[in-house]
């Protein structure tokens, strides 16, 4: 397994870590990578009953990682791709998924907090959306938060972008609870074996009948997401707000 995601399986429960705590787990091309053949070994485990999906260090993932790419549209779509199959992959899982959200869950990591079926975090903590802000679409994120707090809400908060408190989170809906940060793998941890008593056939039907109401498995908007996303983040208004951020 690529060091940038690590994963371990102990008694049915898969603890599935980004790995990438001096860049605040941001999201590069090989940790994307890493993270889609991490959850392949997890659709090839028929033994798990449940995932943890957390992030090493102070933050579970503070986004994408554009700055090596920004004068290479083509990476940035790749990157935007391999992270919309890698959403879609986590909720199409047949176990529970449980987000372990500390720190900050932004953009893309907040993607991947309400792609989940349960999310925990901590009061203090920083998630949101503030792609807009960097002339950036938010396009990938946008089907999995619209099946999270609905449509309106979600255009709300995507349109004004910004973050907010792990609090002002679980008020909205992004979170299914919060507790203190030093609790929150203990939380997890004890969701996920409470899950993985329930009947395994029973969860997987479940789990598959919810995403067919809520459209989790149509790919076809899924796939124009991602290539929005590249559209308007090869554009010059966004190469020029993002290199203000990177090159000061």
């Amino acid at each position: 397994m690529n060091e940038s995601v690590l994963l371990q399986c102990d008694q049915g429960i898969a603890l599935l870590e980004l790995n990438r705590p001096e860049k605040r787990n941001a999201l590069s091309i090989d940790l994307i990578n890493a993270l889609n053949d991490a959850i392949g070994s997890i659709e090839r485990d028929d033994q798990l009953r449940a995932v943890v999906l957390g992030g090493t260090g102070r933050s579970f993932c503070a986004g994408m990682d554009l700055q090596g790419v920004l004068d290479d549209p083509a990476a940035m779509a790749d990157m935007l791709r391999g992270l919309s199959i890698a959403m879609r992959r986590l909720r199409r899982l047949p176990v529970p998924v449980i987000a372990r959200v500390q720190g900050a869950a932004i953009g893309g990591g907040c993607g991947l907090c309400v792609v989940a079926d349960f999310a925990i975090t901590h009061p203090e903590a920083k998630l949101g959306y503030p792609e807009v802000g960097l002339g950036v679409c938010p396009a990938v994120v946008a089907p999995w938060l619209i099946r999270r707090i609905g449509a309106g809400p979600a255009r709300e908060l995507l349109l004004a972008g910004g973050t907010m408190s792990g609090d002002e989170a679980l008020r909205r809906g992004l979170v299914s609870s919060t507790c203190l940060e030093e609790a929150l793998n203990d939380a997890a941890m004890d969701l996920a074996r409470h899950l993985s008593r329930g009947g395994r056939n029973a969860i997987a039907v479940t789990k598959q009948w919810l995403n067919e109401l809520d459209g989790s498995l149509d790919d076809g908007p899924l796939d124009r997401a991602a290539e929005l996303s590249a559209e308007v983040i090869a554009t010059e208004e966004a190469r020029q707000r993002l290199q203000s951020i990177f090159k000061g």
